[in-house]
């Protein structure tokens, strides 16, 4: 071991740029998928079917049966539909998100649960707080060390 540098003298940089080129072609090939996924979602009676991508609406489907309905009917059953179909998208994303980044660090989950999201926050507060105590007494030490 290296004086000075404790256990960062035994970072496998290898492994490091290894892992760190693994997740970036992960995240290409996440990049890639997200194009390509669809939500999509019917009514119980298949009078309206949607498909719902990134950019929104892809396509709306409405039977000439639907056409029966009063406006009012047809709105609510389109408007349903369209969020089935956006929650199908999600859904996707997420699983998607979850293959790339491992369900427990799937930023995606943060979206449903922001208890989640303000407790990894203060985690992460808590370990910088000690470390930046654990860097100050260090430097402390050394300051006393010199005399200065």
């Amino acid at each position: 071991m290296t004086a000075g540098f404790g256990d960062f003298a035994n970072i496998d940089i290898e492994k490091l740029l290894n892992g760190a080129d693994g997740q970036f072609a992960r995240m290409e090939e996440l990049q890639k998928s997200m194009e390509t996924l669809v939500g999509h979602a019917s009514d119980d009676d298949g009078l309206v079917t949607v498909e719902y991508a990134a950019g929104g609406i892809r396509e709306l489907v409405l039977h000439p049966k639907a056409l029966r309905l009063s406006a009012s009917e047809l709105a609510e059953k389109i408007k349903m539909v369209i969020a089935a179909a956006a929650e199908d998208l999600q859904k996707q994303v997420n699983e998607a998100m979850g293959e790339v980044f491992g369900e427990e660090d799937n930023p995606m989950r943060f979206i449903n649960d922001p208890d989640a999201a303000i407790n990894q926050i203060k985690d992460a507060e808590a370990a910088y707080n000690r470390t930046f105590e654990d860097v100050m007494g260090e430097l402390d030490r050394i300051r006393r060390r010199l005399d200065l």
